[in-house]
């Protein structure tokens, strides 16, 4: 099969990427980031009451007409309602309710004054100014009035319509079901973090940069550890998991060697897509289908995984939740620093993006992880570029 182009490839892989339509109900608790799966209408005003916006006394302001500070207004106090009680009685003329933030205005009422404002005598308020009809009042329905649509149904769900959904009393909500993502490594030579480092093992960082990124994304995946160099098991693992994900993520055993087992797992369970792309660094990508379930297996060198993960299954994430904020955005910008090495083919290097000019570190092996801390970027560099100078301009994916 002939190598293909990024952009092929990502034709490709959408081709086989279903957006997920599927409805699914959700505590109110763990929608944030949830596509909402229907119009959220206000079935009553909220706030349900008249309520007071301060602590103080409520009253009809007809009572403090011609009141000042050497004639105040006075009021027999009848009663104190907090926030969550109800003064059921009306309140004649002449009488108040003492009222803290929130509480409901008694009927009767019309109007609050701030209790710093007023002198408490006896059992007497004495209020040094006139108030007028519905001062310092707030109505039922101020936020949302019932009917509103409050939220749109096909909304990402943030924290602030959370607070929205549970203001109008919604414990439970229908959501998009969010795409169910597995991810895993293989390779005899990994370990886990935490484990002894022993001779020829390395640790593991693949596992950990993915399910950084897919979280960071607003995913939750299956971290499923290391599988081994086995062809035959891990072609049965990962069937394992046909019906249970929409997208299977690997990293390792996709070039040519000698335990590079991804090419025979996928005979053994699947339909290859493609299987290398013209860039560096991770060429030897393959795509695949098992059942209705998605595959890439990304190169196990940790820049390499790092970089297609974010060329090849960004895309497909986007298409799988229906979110186009999950997509990368193309820039443009100017080299601060030069960049030594002729491109033959094309090539993606990391940088750190930042009002129109692209920095890259001095690192660009695809083996090495550590000088990818602190970019937010890849430069898109054409097939055939000669080595770039400082100040060339160039085009490139923000991450």
């Amino acid at each position: 099969m002939q190598d293909i182009s990024l952009e092929q490839a990502i034709s490709v892989l959408l081709e086989h990427t279903k957006k997920i339509e599927a409805v699914e109900e959700v505590p109110l608790l763990e929608a944030l980031g949830c596509i909402l799966a229907e119009d959220a209408v206000a079935t009553f005003d909220n706030p349900p009451f008249d309520r007071s916006p301060l602590d103080g006394y409520a009253f009809a302001a007809s009572g403090t007409k011609g009141a000042q500070k050497e004639v105040p207004a006075s009021f027999r106090i009848i009663g104190e309602e907090c926030a969550g009680d109800f003064f059921a009685q009306e309140v004649p003329e002449g009488a108040a309710v003492r009222l803290m933030t929130g509480a409901a205005i008694p009927k009767g009422c019309d109007c609050v004054v701030r209790q710093e404002d007023v002198t408490v005598q006896d059992d007497c308020i004495l209020v040094p100014y006139e108030l007028h009809h519905h001062e310092n009042y707030c109505f039922a329905g101020e936020d949302v009035r019932k009917g509103t649509l409050a939220v749109k149904r096909g909304t990402e769900l943030t924290a602030a319509h959370l607070g929205v959904l549970a203001s109008l009393g919604l414990g439970m909500v229908k959501v998009r079901r969010r795409p169910r993502i597995a991810i895993a490594s293989t390779g005899d030579e990994l370990v886990l973090p935490g484990e002894p480092l022993r001779p020829g093992k390395i640790y593991n960082s693949n596992l950990y940069v993915l399910a950084g990124r897919l979280r960071e994304l607003g995913f939750e995946p299956e971290v499923l550890g290391i599988l081994p160099d086995d062809a035959a098991k891990a072609a049965s693992f990962i069937a394992g998991w046909r019906e249970k994900v929409d997208l299977f993520l690997t990293t390792g055993g996709v070039s040519v060697g000698k335990k590079d087992i991804m090419h025979e797992v996928v005979r053994c369970i699947g339909t290859r897509l493609f299987w290398r792309v013209c860039i560096k660094p991770g060429a030897p990508v393959i795509a695949y289908t098992a059942g209705d379930m998605l595959g890439i297996a990304l190169s196990g060198n940790p820049f390499a995984s790092y970089a297609t993960f974010e060329l090849l299954t960004r895309p497909v994430l986007a298409a799988l939740a229906g979110r186009s904020d999950v997509a990368y955005r193309a820039a443009e910008g100017f080299l601060a620093d030069a960049f030594p090495k002729p491109s033959y083919g094309r090539r993606f290097i990391r940088a750190h993006y930042a009002d129109g000019v692209f920095s890259i570190p001095a690192q660009h092996d695809s083996g090495s992880l550590f000088s990818a801390a602190g970019c937010n970027a890849l430069i898109d560099i054409p097939a055939g570029t000669e080595p770039l100078v400082a100040g060339t301009r160039v085009k490139g994916v923000l991450l």
